[in-house]
Formats: C-alpha cells, structure tokens, sequence
C-alpha cells in the first residue's frame, strides 16, 4: 500500500464547486491547517461528463497536481451516488423503486438503481476513464468508490431487480420444489410454481414471509457487493493505489462481502459525544475488517452534522481532539471531515465545516488546530507500535441485522443492541475486538454472539473448536433460534447451537421484564426480549428463572466442552439490576477465562494498547469530557512528557496520555 509513514489529517473536498482564487485560498489554508490528505470526486460525474459520451477528468487532474505540490495527498472517488441529468431524464425504468412501489425522481442521490444495465454500462465508462486518466499520478494514494452504499435507500424495486431477484433465486434454491420447502409457503397458500411468480417484498395487506423479506435483503446487499467488485476491476486495470469504500453499520451492505474485495476498510461517523461508544464501537469493527490494515476515518464532523431539514449541537471544546487521538490509537491511519469548505448550496447546506462558504473559519476549526497539535504529537509513536489483539470478542453480523429488520419484535434494533452490549465491555475497563463471523478466533480467550439469529454451520464448528481448546463462548441472547431461510427449527429450539449447548430448548416466548425475573449470581433481576428457556439437563443452571410463565427453569446455563465451556444466555437481564447481573456474568467468565486485558479506568475513559519494539504502550483518552483515571499495570514513562508513572493516573477532561511500561507485558 501507498500509505506508509504518517498519520493523516483529511478533508472532503469539492474544488469544482469553485473558481481557482478559492481553490488557492483552500490550499493555503489547509497547509494551515496541517490537511494533508483530501477525498474528491465523488459527486461530481456531471462535471466529468456533461453530456452523454464527452468526458473529461482534466480539471481533476490539475487539482490532483496542485494539491501534491503543495504536499497534500489525494483519495480519488467514483462518482456513481450521483448520476447526472441526462442518465435519468425520460427513463424512470432506470431509477430506483422503493418498498412502496415509489420511483425516484432525479436529484439528491442514489436515485438510480445501480442494478440496471445501462447504468452499470456507464458507470464503468467513466470510471475507465478516470481511472486511465488520472490512476499514476503523483499524489493520488487511494481510491474510494462510490459514497455510503445504501445510506438512503434499502432494497429497489424495479423491474430490473426483479429479473435479477428471480435468478438470484434459482442460484440459490435450483428449483422451486427447494425453495417452497425451505420457506414454508405452504403457510397462507403462498406456494410458488415457478421463480418468476416470486414476488418481490412490496405493498401487501399484511407482513410478507420472513423468508421472502429475509433474502430479498441479502440478494440486495450481494448486488451492491457485486458492483463494488465491479468498479475495482476497473481501477486496478489502470492504478495500484488502495480501494476502499466509506460505509457504516446504518447502512444496508454486508460489510464483510463488500471489504473481502477492497484493500482497506473506512467508515463514515458523525456519532455525538453523550453516544461515543458508537464511535468506539466503528474503531473497535473497523480494525477487524481488513485485520492487519490500518482504518481510516473518512467522514466525521469538525463540529456538527446537520441538514435542511435537521441538526446536531456542536462538540465540547476539546472532544474532536480526544475522538482523532482513540481513532488513531485504535488502529486509524486518517482522521478526515465532512467537510472543508460548507457548501453554499443544495440539501446540506447548514452543516459544519471547517471552513465557512465565505473563507472565514467556521466554529470546528480551533478544534481542527486540536486535533493537528495532536496528530504531531502521537504520529511518531503511532507509527512504531501497532494495536493489540484483544483476548475478549463481540461478533459483529450483518446478516444479524437483516433478520432483525425482517423480524424485529416490538421495534428491536439490531445497532442499539449491538451497540448497548459493547458498551458495557467498555465501561467494565475490558479491551475488546468486534469481529464479522468469518474472522479467525485464534488468540480470543472469551466470545460473545449476542442477537444473531442465525448462526452458520461453519461459524459454529468454529466456535466449537475455539471452547473446545479452552475458550469460553457466551451465547445469546436472541441467538440460534431461526434457520438461515428464517424459519423456525423443527428438530429443536436453537438448531445446531443447542446440540453443542447441552441443554434442551423448551420454550422460546417473550419475557415481559414486569411480570418475569430470575437469579444468578447472586442477582435478582427482571427478564426481557424474546427469551429461550432451558431444561438444563447434565449442563450447570447457573440462572434460574423465579416469577413468571417459565418459573423454576434455567435461563442461563454452563456446559463443559472441552478445555472450555459453553454459556447459554437464553434472556435479557433488564434495568439496574438487569445491568449488575451482565456485569457479574462478564466479569466471571473474564475472569475464569483468564482475561488479562482489563483496566480499572473510570465510565469515560478509555485504554487502548499498543505494542512495539520498546514494549508496552497504553494510549489513555478521556472521552466524556469529565476527566478520569486508571490505574497502571506497573512503572512506565509518559511519553508525551518524558516522566516516570505509576499507580493511579488522572487526566484532565478530554485530556490524553501515553505510556510505555518498563518491562514488557
């Protein structure tokens, strides 16, 4: 990869919105600024091409130049979010159709269907071009494609989606007799007679068949994979330099599909501080996407996103610094912002910039100067040490949040949970590594595969083998009880989970938190969610459940396999105590796992380690805003000051230090 040998300081960057005096007023103010990298491009097709067939890329590639004599670098984007005018004009069969059976109209973005043909046609044409044009030159050193697959619309509609839909079906299924099984469409007379009559997923009287719904989503999301795919064979025809793509968990991809095709993973975050274990979180997956690969950041705001329609408070003084300084301590090579200069015009108009449309610092930008004076200031030891392994995991599924969509309960959502369940390994001091269900398990000492439906054969035999050589995987909640066509198991409640579990499903019901508690650990606490209810049979009830339907049952349990053992979490401890009982659960299997990657920082303030030729670093960042402390595992050197530490260390809010421990841990 080009990116070697620095941290990066970013901005999106739109110098065709422009004339040339502001473009050169830009430049010297982000060398003010210490930007050293920017992202172009991305909306800007009907400059490239506008009119059908006359492309050029010229004015790019003199800004590309610019920029790099001026020593900033250059991500180039694709610009396929925003189709011009004449693409869409006159062709409504060409634009994307909503649930609903709405098809959009030309303006905003991703109104297209990026499916349809004639739009894959031209798409590749100009990102041929781009790529030919400007793929070798000095200062371009990534390429991001497109802009937040689907950010703003879900699964399209149109006719062809449809055609698509049905081949992606007989790929899968192969004849249709296969197909009617597996779903059950025998319920409500559904049965199909072929794959043609297989509707897709729009208006209907009443809710659709899980199944239906359930892979209507998955065919989406390997259609948009596929044409990332497709973009990048284009690139690498013509450059070298790394691909990405900017994309979140709100988005509707299969992030471990889209990335295993990319060189390295980015995301886009304009998460508040009273939500930074959301931000936490990104790093904390991100890291794991391309393991081994720096992240990049490529999207947050410097002080505030907002919209027309909408807006979120500007930060703390002193919260971007804090946010830049764990990103790049969590495994981030780039912290960049949406965006430079605020746009004069169009939908996005009120959102926060570093610089305001009339040149004049906006209320982000000491902030910006922050977060510079701390990129200087960590670079160098950033750079020497690389992030650690945790020995404590969170999977992280995709698939997950598509069976949660489709069946989501009262308003369950797979983010809030995922994200909730995070940050109490966060407040709990514990380093942790989201993962996707395809990442190796060497190396983990405790699992959990909380909310996850349906979980892969391949997923569990590797599950199975990380307890059976002394892991301990914790299972649950909302885990294992749909098969992967989103049915219900026949031969059991939790399929081939409960097979390697030990116990016997007997029920599965929702607990109303109310009028349903149990007790474990010491703990008595109310139940919620959707809950599995356990005959414990030869496997250790460690929860049991004392009011409600399912009383005088087991609602965690603990089976030996192996070296290690499997933990049954059949509900959702809730409130206070609810909290104290997960707490309890977590900090006990931690602890007889033989997790050693824990601190005792305060709610706020968080660790992360690092590893180099010298030894041990812990990077320590106050997030909160309220200030904080932990205490250290032995004597180090705080390298920001070059002093000797140890035992209790206090920071300022927002305030950060890094520490090298004297021997090696």
């Amino acid at each position: 990869m080009k990116m070697n040998g620095k941290l990066y300081h970013g901005a999106c960057f739109y110098p065709e919105l422009w004339d040339e005096d502001v473009l050169d007023e830009d430049i010297r103010m982000m060398k003010r600024t210490g930007i050293n990298v920017v992202r172009i491009g991305e909306f800007a097709w009907s400059r490239m091409e506008p009119e059908e067939g006359r492309i050029d890329v010229g004015f790019f590639a003199g800004v590309i130049r610019k920029l790099y004599d001026n020593k900033i670098e250059t991500v180039m984007c694709t610009p396929t979010a925003t189709p011009p005018i004449w693409l869409t004009h006159g062709h409504p069969e060409r634009m994307h159709v909503n649930e609903k059976g709405e098809t959009m109209g030309h303006g905003s973005r991703q109104h297209a269907c990026t499916n349809h043909p004639y739009f894959r046609k031209r798409a590749r044409l100009i990102i041929e071009h781009i790529a030919k044009e400007l793929g070798q030159l000095p200062g371009l050193i990534g390429w991001q494609l497109d802009n937040e697959f689907k950010c703003h619309v879900a699964e399209c509609m149109c006719e062809t989606c449809r055609t698509l839909w049905h081949k992606w079906l007989e790929d899968r299924y192969q004849t249709i007799d296969r197909l009617n099984e597996a779903w059950g469409t025998g319920v409500w007379s559904e049965t199909y007679q072929c794959f043609e009559q297989v509707p897709q997923p729009g208006p209907t009287p009443f809710l659709h068949n899980s199944s239906l719904r359930t892979m209507y989503q998955l065919f989406s999301m390997d259609k948009i994979s596929e044409f990332a795919r497709e973009q990048a064979e284009v690139i690498r025809a013509y450059s070298d330099a790394p691909i990405t793509h900017n994309s979140s968990v709100m988005f509707g991809v299969d992030h471990e599909d889209l990335f295993k095709g990319l060189d390295f993973a980015s995301f886009d975050t304009y998460a508040s501080q009273e939500n930074s274990a959301a931000f936490l979180f990104n790093c904390d997956l991100w890291r794991n996407i391309k393991k081994g690969r720096p992240f990049w950041i490529m999207e947050t705001s410097p002080s505030y996103s907002a919209s027309l329609e909408s807006y979120a408070m500007p930060h703390q003084n002193g919260y971007l610094k804090a946010e830049a300084v764990s990103s790049y301590a969590l495994g981030g090579a780039a912290f960049c912002y949406w965006l430079w200069r605020q746009q004069r015009a169009g939908s996005e108009q009120p959102h926060g910039s570093v610089l305001s449309a009339w040149g004049e610092p906006d209320v982000g930008y000491e902030h910006v100067l922050e977060v510079e004076r701390a990129r200087r200031e960590v670079e160098h030891i950033m750079l020497a040490t690389a992030p650690l392994q945790a020995e404590t995991a969170v999977v992280y599924s995709d698939r997950a949040k598509v069976f949660l969509k489709t069946e989501p309960h009262r308003g369950l959502h797979y983010r809030t949970l995922i994200t909730e369940f995070y940050d109490r390994l966060l407040k709990m001091g514990i380093y942790r590594d989201v993962i996707l269900e395809g990442s190796p398990l060497d190396g983990y000492k405790l699992l959990f595969t909380p909310f996850i439906h349906y979980l892969p054969p391949a997923f569990i035999k590797k599950a199975k083998a990380f307890a059976q050589s002394g892991g301990i995987w914790i299972a649950g909640p909302l885990t294992g009880g749909r098969t992967e066509h989103h049915t219900i198991h026949t031969d059991c409640g939790l399929g081939d989970l409960e097979k390697c579990s030990g116990v016997k499903t007997l029920f599965t019901f929702p607990m109303d938190e109310r009028n349903s508690s149990g007790t474990a650990f010491g703990v008595k606490a109310p139940q919620s969610l959707w809950s599995a209810v356990f005959e414990a049979g030869g496997t250790k009830a460690v929860g049991m459940i004392e009011k409600g339907p399912a009383s005088g049952k087991a609602f965690i349990t603990e089976h030996k396999y192996g070296k290690g053992k499997i933990v049954m979490l059949g509900s959702m401890p809730a409130g206070e105590a609810g909290d104290i009982m997960m707490k309890k659960l977590i900090s006990h299997y931690a602890e007889e796992a033989g997790v050693t990657q824990k601190t005792d920082a305060t709610p706020g303030t968080v660790v992360a380690p690092r590893k180099g030729a010298d030894g041990l670093v812990w990077v320590v960042i106050n997030m909160d805003g309220n200030g904080g402390a932990v205490t250290l595992d032995g004597n180090g050197t705080d390298l920001l000051s070059d002093r000797p530490v140890s035992g209790r260390v206090t920071l300022g809010p927002h305030e950060y230090r890094v520490i090298l421990f004297s021997e090696s841990k």
